[in-house]
């Protein structure tokens, strides 16, 4: 990494992202991270991470944790080579790493994704997995079942192995034999069972001598009856080994006619490692993505170094490249200018290695072809170079490498020497790079760098501000600001006798003094306008509450005004509806009377019954009354003419026109004849009259009206039922009928849940409602068609 990258402290930066990644060549890849100078690349990159990021958001974040470098092996195996069973393993296991990013990949199908060309390089191998897992259980160990013939093989070495320990058990047990053996047990000599024989009586237990213990005092023989069943057990164990390698072999040649998918899989899932490793890392700096420009333009909102605690550092806002193409940052040490100075360059260079910015929304960098540093103490004993020597040295390198396309950051520009001479070089140093083209930020503490960025348009002062009363930096850079060195107040504030710090300003020129008191003017103002901007600001927001509790306080009266008008609403139906019921019973008593010995009714029954009729008309009070109270009828009623009772919204035909009184006129309305006051009536003329089409005109048996308004279906099964209500709904409609009654009775409720589906898809139902007390309650529904 180049000398002005490490200088900025990219490095670190990389080595806290290579942290983030899940395997060693995704980790390889973060510390061999460079910035891009192309802003079409850098734009790439940047969208890719912050594609990650959304994806994280939503999904979470995919595992990488086993993906190993098998290349090497699968290349072997490729070529015709054997793997041994680590290798096999691990290609086991980076097939079902891969696996598990594209069965992440599978929750989110439905979102396209421009990393979707990396996810579809990756190919699962189930088959390969399996057969790999299934036939090796562990890096030394082959399964039983890896093939019938290894099945078979270990079958018949437990068998011989068995016998050969049943004949040693006996020699153990026996009273005559044990009296040799230094320990009544059996174990193993180059594969062999063998036990141990005290050495004096080897010539005792026949046999063979496989070893002898360190003492000398036990040798390990193996007896000769279980020679041949050892003999046995050795050649299975050649015969197993052998299958085993053919075992290896057959699954290599398998993983090798997979090789190149696996090795694309396994290159693309490291990418992808990557960049989700950049998202993770932003997602911990809570970062942003930045606009990407390549015009110089550097405006960073909130911008916090991603080295120092998120929860000390304090956000800055930078500018560089719209107004101004130089910043000169002043004020005293350990203010913050260098911090404010390697945020601009580390910020840059994370942007140009596509990686999320700590920084708040909508601020936008730069893309340069260098950016060049010189920042920090460089002094060298070995080269004899002191830290003037060492700066002078790199400005010359960066002044030799920068162009229009560079970012030039300064730290302590013209530090180390003579002050006049140093301010001297300083702008002339300003000078030279600024005729090449190139952004610059430079710190210093010269009082002619602060006069000279004043003067010169296109170069800028800002300052880290200071507060003298507690002795502390604020850390917040002041763009526009030339910053006070503040040496005499914090002499004050630490202690200096008071006559030391005035015999020191006298000593200082008039002229710099009035510069100072300048300065601070202007830091006085500024720290006036501060203030009142809180103040605004604060009064703004609570404006803005205001605003917004008033705007929740209408929106809820409006909302309780609206349910208000919806419950009247539905007490106006539910009267409506009852007294439409109380209706059909007078007409049904007025129907029995006529029958009874077919008389007339006498003027003394009509009267009652008229009675009646007016006093319901007047408890049915309608919603929309009030709304036609300012209605005049353009001429007086005559009969024949079609009229609107408006307080039920039903068209009537006048049979009897205002009587003296000029209050009330008879309508036909229906098959009911009613009075109705006259303000309560809409003349219709007779072209809106035409343009009623389709009307029918048919008798109607009163008699029949209150059997047509009821339907019992007490008793029927629910398919039955539907038939008779479609019947029954057509009738009503027939005969203009708009509310009905079903009878269903309680019941289970099953015949009552069956009808009310029905209803709710029948087109000519315009609602339904269970029964009120007087009207049978749950045992009924009450229907109003359309």
């Amino acid at each position: 990494m180049q000398r002005h990258y490490r200088a900025l402290e990219l490095d670190k930066i990389l080595h806290l992202l290579a942290e983030e990644t899940s395997c060693d060549a995704a980790a390889e890849l973060a510390l061999a991270l460079r910035p891009v100078s192309s802003l079409a690349e850098v734009q790439r990159l940047l969208a890719e991470t912050d594609e990650a990021h959304t994806m994280m958001a939503r999904f979470g974040v995919p595992s990488f944790g086993g993906l190993k470098d098998v290349s090497n092996s699968l290349r072997r195996a490729e070529a015709g080579g054997t793997l041994n069973m680590v290798e096999l393993l691990r290609v086991a296991m980076v097939l079902r790493t891969l696996r598990g990013i594209m069965d992440w990949r599978s929750k989110s199908e439905g979102v396209k994704s421009m990393l979707d060309w990396r996810f579809e390089q990756i190919m699962p191998n189930k088959y390969l997995e399996d057969r790999i897992n299934n036939a090796i259980l562990s890096e030394e160990e082959m399964a039983d079942n890896a093939s019938p013939e290894l099945a078979a093989i270990r079958r018949k070495i437990r068998s011989a192995s068995s016998r050969a320990r049943e004949q040693l058990e006996k020699m153990v047990r026996s009273q005559t034999t044990q009296k040799y053996l230094q320990d009544p047990i059996i174990t193993m000599r180059d594969g062999r069972f063998v036990v141990p024989v005290k050495a004096e009586c080897r010539g005792d237990v026949p046999g063979l001598v496989h070893d002898t213990s360190s003492s000398g005092a036990t040798v390990f023989v193996e007896p000769m009856a279980v020679v041949e069943a050892n003999n046995e057990v050795r050649v299975l164990l050649s015969r197993e080994q052998v299958e085993i390698e053919r075992i290896l072999a057959e699954l290599s040649a398998e993983a090798g006619n997979f090789a190149s998918g696996i090795i694309s899989g396994y290159r693309a899932a490291v990418e992808l490692n990557l960049i989700f490793a950049k998202a993770n890392l932003g997602y911990k700096m809570k970062a942003s993505m930045p606009l990407v420009n390549d015009e110089g333009r550097i405006e960073l909102k909130k911008a916090r170094h991603p080295l120092i605690d998120k929860n000390k550092v304090v956000p800055t806002d930078i500018e560089l490249g719209i107004h101004f193409d130089t910043l000169v940052i002043t004020g005293p040490n350990t203010g913050g200018k260098t911090v404010s100075l390697k945020t601009v360059g580390l910020l840059t260079l994370m942007a140009m290695c596509g990686l999320l910015l700590p920084v708040a929304d909508n601020s936008q960098i730069s893309v340069f072809q260098n950016v060049l540093a010189d920042i920090g103490d460089e002094q060298s004993i070995e080269q004899s170079l002191s830290t003037f020597s060492a700066h002078m040295t790199n400005i010359i390198k960066i002044f030799d490498q920068a162009d229009a396309c560079s970012l030039v950051l300064l730290d302590e520009l013209g530090a180390g020497t003579d002050p006049v001479e140093g301010a001297a070089l300083a702008m002339s140093i300003l000078e030279a790079i600024r005729n090449k083209g190139a952004r610059i930020a430079a710190t210093t503490h010269y009082a002619e760098l602060k006069a000279y960025a004043l003067q010169t348009p296109g170069v800028e002062n800002a300052c880290c501000e200071f507060d003298v009363t507690t002795l502390r930096p604020t850390y917040r850079l002041l763009i526009g600001v030339p910053g006070r060195s503040n040496a005499f107040a914090i002499s004050l504030r630490l202690g200096m006798a008071p006559e030391i710090v005035e015999h020191a300003k006298a000593l200082v020129s008039s002229e710099n003094t009035r510069f100072e008191d300048v300065v601070q003017s202007l830091e006085t103002s500024r720290q006036k306008l501060e203030a009142e901007r809180k103040e605004a600001e604060r009064q703004r927001m609570a404006a803005e509450e205001a605003s917004r509790a008033a705007k929740e306080r209408r929106e809820s009266i409006d909302a309780e005004a609206d349910k208000e008008m919806e419950r009247a609403r539905q007490r106006a139906a539910e009267l409506i509806a009852r007294t439409r019921g109380q209706i059909d019973a007078m007409l049904n008593e007025m129907e029995e009377l006529r029958k009874k010995q077919n008389k007339i009714l006498t003027a003394e029954q009509k009267a009652k019954l008229k009675s009646g009729l007016r006093k319901l008309e007047d408890e049915a009070d309608p919603v929309n009354r009030k709304e036609g109270e300012d209605y005049v009828l353009p001429r007086p009623l005559k009969k024949g003419d079609t009229v609107l009772i408006y307080d039920i919204d039903k068209k009537g035909t006048v049979l009897q026109p205002p009587e003296k009184d000029g209050k009330t006129a008879l309508v036909q309305a229906g098959i009911i004849q009613t009075r109705v006051p006259v303000s309560n009536l809409r003349l219709i003329s007779e072209k809106q009259a035409k343009k009623q089409q389709g009307t029918v005109t048919r008798s109607i048996n009163r008699s029949n009206v209150r059997a047509a308004m009821e339907l019992d279906l007490r008793g029927q099964m629910s398919d039955e039922a539907i038939i008779n209500v479609d019947q029954f709904i057509d009738s009503a409609l027939l005969a203009g009928i708009s509310q009905l009654t079903i009878i269903h009775g309680k019941g289970t409720g099953a015949l009552r849940a069956a009808v009310q589906t029905h209803l709710r898809r029948h087109p000519s139902v315009k609602n339904f409602r269970l029964g009120t007390f007087g009207e049978g309650e749950a045992g009924v529904t009450i229907v109003e068609l359309k």
